[in-house]
């Protein structure tokens, strides 16, 4: 058969249900998982004044006295703060949940804590504690540190490879909906009003119970059924259900010796998951570990979040009329959903590896335009107002076009099974821990440095583009064993690597058009091998 007939017999082998399969998968879990980072960090904003008022009201019907300005913005900041420190703890809980429990289970356990603080904070209000509020940001924090470092595992390990860095980039677009969502509802004509603001805080848990009602209908991570729990069975029924029905040999096969790397396996048994301190002390590993953690501090450092605050003032200097300034706040969000999916659609044609060098490169242009902007317009330049308000929009872009959604692949594709939880808690850890500094460092930056604030962003995002640019290569469509090897090659040392023909499923697509592409005329000893009318040969599940 010519090379044309065979990709043709290779697409006619490939069901529909894969895509569905795979796409509601996505959606599922991503509903209740970074989508809930997002509207958390957004639907905090509306209120803040409410809130406010609601501490000084709480503590004079409590003490019979009022609270001095700074002193209500201490108990405001240990409100926000509280999101950040719940993060770090669940971040460093993921790693034992996804291995304890699995990637699916963990997310629909990691609900729980969302739950118990929307119950929280919708009675708050009853029992007259603004105490209430600070503890549930904080479960509701937990929740956003589990579901930033499970779910891109889960989509991963789920994908297959011509997809993998697309479906692990859905999480940033999830992220970025739920950004722009929470500033919808968030508006005064919603629930951003007076009355109605513990409503809008504990809105998060109507998308915690479509996950809820939805992800026990689909298939666990296959690669967590071989490696972590050694269920070969198991593995072939869900990577059957993510593939519509068939298993593709070579993926299998791929999967099969990712499981025979890992370390020390014994037959029928499951490999030894790493621990972050075992991941710093293993020195195979140290350029690995060393590129994710640059990559997630500075994903936090850079000042994407402090735009977003710093927003409201420069469309305030711009001339726009204060009560419309929310709905102007609404296009940051909608500028960074349109570059995440943008950068979706891009990714396995661009690579990661340019997508993030190229968005840090383009966040450190638009800082020094920012700060002339800034500058100039101190002087009472004309126009330079407007030339700010360009300014956030084209860096919450180029945040979004390619560190937004990277980071958060890097782990799963340069590490294996057992040591992937781990760098998932170093790369959270990090994330939480950068984003808190930033959070409380941010009011003293602007007191300090003025029309300069940005100039730290700057050096962040210089920094980064050049310490990624010499140590990380190129992962797009690359087995972890080739990762392996380019990552010692670009930092000096030599690698062999010898592995069979690598499983290669098609053309690269993105998310938003998913389509399947396995393998055909390969021969394999699994027994439940069988040939496909057309002659493709495919593994097959009960």
């Amino acid at each position: 058969m010519s090379s044309t007939g065979k990709k043709e017999a290779e697409e006619r082998s490939n069901p529909a249900g894969s895509a569905r399969t795979l796409s509601l998968t996505v959606c599922s879990a991503a509903i209740g998982g970074t989508f809930q980072y997002g509207y958390n960090i957004s639907i905090i904003n509306a209120p803040t004044i409410y809130i406010q008022n609601f501490i000084n009201d709480t503590y004079m019907e409590r003490w019979k006295t009022v609270l001095d300005t700074p002193q209500v913005t201490l108990v405001w900041t240990l409100i926000v703060s509280a999101f950040s420190l719940g993060g770090l703890l669940g971040a460093l809980l993921a790693g034992p949940m996804a291995v304890r429990f699995g990637r699916k289970a963990s997310l629909l356990l990691n609900n729980s804590f969302l739950l118990v603080g929307a119950v929280v904070v919708l009675t708050c209000k009853v029992a007259k504690s603004f105490e209430m509020i600070i503890l549930a940001r904080f479960l509701v924090g937990i929740n956003s540190g589990v579901s930033m470092n499970i779910q891109p595992m889960y989509f991963g390990e789920s994908a297959p490879k011509h997809l993998r860095g697309a479906v692990a980039f859905s999480s940033a677009v999830f992220t970025a909906f739920g950004i722009f969502l929470g500033q919808v509802v968030g508006l005064t004509e919603l629930l951003g009003s007076e009355p109605l603001w513990p409503y809008l805080l504990a809105s998060n848990a109507l998308p915690a119970l479509i996950q809820l009602a939805t992800l026990p209908w689909f298939p666990e991570s296959p690669r967590y059924l071989l490696i972590d729990r050694g269920d070969r069975e198991a593995c072939v029924h869900a990577l059957g259900r993510l593939r519509g029905g068939q298993v593709p040999p070579l993926e299998m096969e791929e999967m099969l010796q990712e499981q025979q790397m890992s370390a020390a396996l014994k037959s029928g048994s499951s490999a030894p998951a790493k621990t972050p301190w075992s991941l710093f002390k293993d020195r195979d590993l140290r350029f690995q570990l060393r590129t994710v953690m640059t990559a997630s501090s500075a994903m936090m450092l850079c000042g994407n979040d402090s735009i977003y605050f710093y927003a409201s003032y420069i469309f305030m200097e711009a001339g726009i009329p204060p009560e419309k300034i929310q709905y102007i706040t609404i296009g940051t969000g909608a500028s960074e959903f349109t570059a995440s999916i943008l950068s979706n659609l891009m990714i396995e044609w661009v690579g990661r590896r340019y997508l993030l060098i190229g968005g840090y490169s383009l966040m450190a242009c638009w800082t020094v335009v920012f700060t002339i902007a800034l500058t100039l317009q101190s002087q009472g330049v004309a126009g330079m107002a407007y030339l700010s308000m360009a300014c956030v929009f084209a860096y919450i872009l180029s945040f979004g076009l390619g560190p937004a959604g990277v980071t958060g692949i890097l782990p799963a594709e340069i590490f294996d099974q057992t040591a992937r939880p781990a760098a998932y808690m170093v790369a959270g850890s990090l994330m939480w821990i950068s984003l808190f500094l930033v959070g409380m460092l941010f009011p003293f930056i602007v007191n300090g440095l003025g029309n300069y604030c940005f100039l730290p962003f700057l050096v962040v995002c210089l920094v980064s583009a050049v310490v990624l640019g010499l140590t990380m290569p190129e992962t797009k469509g690359k087995t972890l064993a080739q990762i392996t090897a380019e990552f010692h090659r670009k930092n000096g040392m030599v690698m062999q690597v010898e592995e069979p023909e690598q499983y290669q499923l098609g053309k690269a697509s993105s998310f938003t058009t998913l389509t399947d592409n396995p393998e055909s005329d390969h021969k394999t000893d699994h027994k439940t091998s069988r040939k496909s009318t057309n002659g493709t040969e495919v593994l097959g599940y009960i």
